[in-house]
């Protein structure tokens, strides 16, 4: 499963619209966190401008 630092996020939302099961969706604070349902692609990594996702 891959997260997100929630310190190096940005809250831009590159991530969320890379995502192939919709699994990664904004918190209350403006940042983004990947649910359940992620199925380990990767993805949302390459996608990120800064960096803030990586494979738990």
């Amino acid at each position: 499963m891959h997260v997100i630092d929630k310190e190096t996020c940005i809250g831009c939302g590159a991530c969320e619209g890379v995502c192939p099961v919709s699994t990664i969706s904004a918190t209350d604070d403006g940042k983004y966190e990947v649910g359940d349902a992620c199925v380990d692609c990767g993805a949302c990594a390459a996608g990120c401008p800064v960096s803030a996702i990586s494979a738990q």
